[in-house]
């Protein structure tokens, strides 16, 4: 089973990165095929590089939209009970009802 599963990895590496066993090998001119290989690694570097960091920067994206959607809630609840209940808001602020101060 090991034997079966290295010659799979052997072949599939071979298959991506040698231009002699790749679809590679029809372009007749080896620099082109060398930088077509070359463009083609970059660009998976730079779709892995792009993938890892989302993943792990996605525990402060989370955290980061939940912080804005609590806020917009609370800003939500705030304008909902001012328009319904304002008295609410004037506890304890101004005068007593006897004219004083607190």
């Amino acid at each position: 089973m090991i034997t079966a599963i290295k010659t799979i990895v052997v072949t599939a590496w071979n298959f991506a990165f040698d231009h002699n066993v790749s679809p590679l090998r029809h372009i007749p001119d080896v620099a082109v095929r060398h930088y077509i290989l070359q463009v083609l690694g970059l660009m998976w570097a730079v779709s892995f590089s792009v993938a890892l960091g989302s993943y792990t920067l996605l525990a402060a994206s989370i955290l980061g939209h939940a912080v804005l959607i609590a806020a917009a809630a609370v800003t939500a609840a705030t304008f909902t009970v001012a328009a319904k209940r304002p008295k609410l808001f004037m506890r304890g602020a101004g005068r007593r009802r006897d004219g004083e101060h607190d």
